[in-house]
């Protein structure tokens, strides 16, 4: 099975679906579908009584589904893991799959407005049946919170005074544009400005699309949805992605681990054993710069 041409490149590929141990009648779940090339490797292990339930809120994505009749497509966030599985008669799988960055399709389509290289609508919607986009942040936003949002997501260093900048500039015309954004907070670039910018950016995605609120709701639905013996493999692409499923791997949750009795015990179930992470191999850097960041956690219901 090949996957569809240019519209993304999986990211450890075979290491994350070695991971999740495949067992030909099993059932698993793709929760971010995408081009496809993780779902393909999967249905190329299952045998005839196995199954695949794939999310994708993405409607690009969708023209991407293998014609097989294993796959089964639900067209939302994988935020909504349980229901749909229950809803789809699969209230527990065998292994639980999600690669949390964006496609280079998305990136590459300039009119989605993930992309610093192209101007287009100010949109970074993943789902476009949202009413939200980066123009509305843009527009509405307070300036604390654009503060909150821009050092906490895209570690920008002065984030302060760019929320400061944004909320001047606002005022004096409303923006819509990428380059209309870019021409607002032209005086506040430090350093590299396409760094700058791609940090920018990325904080502005991360709270259109709520991907910290997705993942942590993704995360907490997880122990619930496997099987004991199921596994759990999570592909992220930044710091903040990464320690939540660290933590949560590790602990269960993703509250501080205050949470102890008298004698210094967890009180918290620890659901998952944790097994390894997985960076991509020298080879793979090669021929795709954008795994550079990607990193593969792997846990086991216990």
């Amino acid at each position: 099975m090949t996957e569809p041409l240019h519209y993304h490149t999986s990211v450890l590929l075979r290491e994350a679906v070695d991971a999740l141990n495949i067992q030909e009648a099993g059932i698993y779940v793709d929760g971010t579908f995408g081009g496809g090339g993780h779902s393909r490797e999967i249905l190329s292990r299952l045998g005839p009584k196995g199954r695949l339930i794939v999310f994708d809120h993405d409607k690009d994505a969708w023209q991407n589904l293998p014609d097989d009749g294993r796959i089964l497509l639900v067209k939302e966030n994988f935020r909504y893991l349980r229901r749909f599985l229950q809803l789809h008669g699969a209230p527990e799988v065998d292994g639980i799959l999600v690669d949390l960055g964006v496609s280079s399709f998305q990136f590459d389509t300039a009119e989605r407005g993930f992309s610093i290289r192209f101007d287009a609508p100010l949109d970074m919607r993943m789902d476009e049946r949202s009413d939200f986009t980066a123009a509305d942040l843009i527009r509405d936003y307070p300036e604390a919170k654009l503060h909150k949002i821009l050092e906490q997501y895209g570690e920008v260093r002065n984030a302060r005074t760019l929320a400061k900048t944004i909320v001047e500039g606002r005022k004096k015309m409303a923006v819509h544009t990428i380059d209309g954004f870019k021409d607002m907070i032209a005086g506040c670039i430090k350093g590299n400005p396409n760094r700058y910018l791609a940090q920018v950016f990325q904080a502005l995605r991360i709270e259109v699309n709520d991907e910290l609120g997705v993942l942590q709701n993704f995360l907490e639905q997880t122990p619930r949805c496997l099987k004991p013996g199921g596994r759990l493999a999570v592909i992220t692409f930044h710091s903040l992605e990464d320690r939540m499923v660290k933590q949560f791997m590790k602990q269960g949750t993703l509250e501080p681990e205050a949470d102890t009795d008298p004698f210094g015990r967890s009180r918290t179930e620890r659901p998952f054993k944790v097994l390894k992470d997985v960076s991509p191999s020298e080879e793979e850097l090669k021929a795709n710069n954008r795994s550079r960041s990607a990193r593969l956690r792997i846990a086991e219901r216990v």
